[in-house]
């Protein structure tokens, strides 16, 4: 039932949006050197690697320089990708994720394999569903990168901090998930996205 909701939404999604996704990636490549989409190897399912999309936000090789987006104007960033970031629409590629099957649309979402590898047991249980393109901890994170900004060690503020956070908060949801709490954060996730603070 869920995979056919996540096929029933991204195929509608993809049609709706399609002139839009045409249009990001054009401004994309106008805005800055480089290819319109960014790709990254993330872990999904059963520990199962995949190539997650995104509308590409920094410089070319910025990833080479550090994994986490640091503040609001992190020099890497370029002028469109500000914008992506702030509406969310770098997100949109990874509706290509959720129909090839290596996402869902509501789910713990798919951390690299460095941080995946400091998971203990317990945390580890996140793998045992597909990965989403929203979660409880997306949430409760939104603005993810101002929050590790005020720290004076933002990696490690991420790893010994927000990182435990979020897998608390997503194990919370595997034990109560269904269809209506997948509902409710499709929807908390859509006001979000449109009524930004």
């Amino acid at each position: 039932m869920k995979r056919l909701l996540d096929l029933a939404l991204t195929v509608t999604a993809l049609l709706v949006l399609s002139p839009v996704l045409l249009l990001v990636a054009l401004l994309v490549v106008l805005d800055s050197k480089g290819p319109a989409i960014y790709k990254q190897q993330r872990i999904g399912k059963n520990g199962k690697p995949f190539w997650l999309y995104k509308f590409r936000t920094m410089k070319t090789h910025s990833d080479k320089q550090g994994l986490l987006t640091v503040g609001e104007r992190d020099p890497r960033i370029t002028r469109l990708g500000y914008s992506l970031r702030k509406l969310k629409l770098d997100e949109l590629p990874q509706l290509w994720n959720v129909l090839v099957g290596d996402m869902s649309i509501v789910g713990p979402r798919p951390e690299v394999a460095k941080y995946v590898n400091m998971y203990n047991d317990r945390q580890r249980k996140v793998l045992d569903v597909r990965p989403g393109l929203t979660d409880p901890a997306s949430l409760e994170y939104f603005e993810e990168n101002k929050i590790i900004a005020s720290f004076d060690h933002p990696e490690e503020a991420y790893i010994q901090i927000v990182m435990p956070r979020k897998l608390e908060l997503n194990l919370e949801y595997l034990e109560r998930r269904n269809f209506f709490t997948d509902l409710f954060i499709m929807v908390r996730t859509l006001m979000r996205v449109v009524t930004p603070r």
